[in-house]
């Protein structure tokens, strides 16, 4: 009788190339029959060192306090209703303020779209710029601002006008007005400037109208981008 590995599992002779070219398959496409289940996974493909880093990093992100103090939870005090709009940080629904009926608008930025340490730091420096400009004319007051576990949300002046970016798609704007809208908003710009900050995402979308009867009255939303700076200093 010869060698019966010749033509067994470990033998070298026809099986050997199925056996090699079995051994270079990824793991989770192996088939394991019966018993014989080692050095099989069967399972769903296991994360990367990669994957595993990034859920890491985000469970370390959200656990981070934002505003670095405890608040109430936002539920406490407003009502959240109707979705207004939606931006690249977060996500604007009308609130209602319980004890007044008051009503206001509420920007809630979870915590799972940060990705990085810097996008934490953007956030709180959005609500430190807001409370920084409280009281300017042209810009969205900021009531208060709440954190829990889930997100931070920023309760704001509401704006019943929308954006300025729906009311020129309509054509509301003769050149008169058009041309006292600029001035308006290079005021904004100058002023800004003026004080040390740069807002660095001035569009139609983020001017709004404070009446739906008024075409010129514009405040500026949404400092997720902003940064302070040194006026005569260059920044970026």
């Amino acid at each position: 009788m010869g060698n019966q590995c010749q033509n067994g599992t470990y033998g070298y002779g026809s099986n050997y190339n199925s056996y090699n070219h079995f051994q270079k398959e990824p793991l989770a496409s192996r088939h394991c029959d019966g018993d014989d289940t080692e050095g099989c996974y069967t399972g769903p493909s296991r994360p990367s060192i990669a994957d595993l880093m990034r859920q890491g990093l985000r469970q370390t992100l959200t656990s981070i306090s934002v505003l670095g103090r405890e608040t109430p939870n936002v539920t406490e005090h407003y009502t959240l209703g109707r979705q207004l709009g939606e931006g690249l940080t977060g996500t604007t629904y009308l609130c209602t303020e319980t004890s007044t009926g008051c009503q206001f608008a509420c920007k809630s930025i979870l915590k799972t779209r940060f990705r990085n340490m810097q996008d934490v730091e953007d956030v709180r420096r959005e609500v430190q710029i807001m409370r920084y400009l409280s009281g300017q004319k042209d810009v969205v007051a900021i009531k208060d601002a709440y954190e829990d576990e889930e997100a931070v949300h920023i309760v704001m002046e509401l704006c019943e006008g929308g954006e300025l970016y729906d009311r020129i798609k309509k054509g509301n704007y003769s050149e008169q007005k058009a041309a006292h809208l600029i001035r308006t908003i290079v005021g904004v710009i100058e002023n800004f400037h003026s004080l040390g900050v740069m807002h660095r995402d001035l569009k139609p979308e983020n001017f709004l109208l404070q009446d739906k009867d008024d075409d010129l009255s514009i405040k500026v939303i949404d400092f997720g981008l902003s940064v302070f700076f040194k006026p005569g200093s260059i920044s970026i």
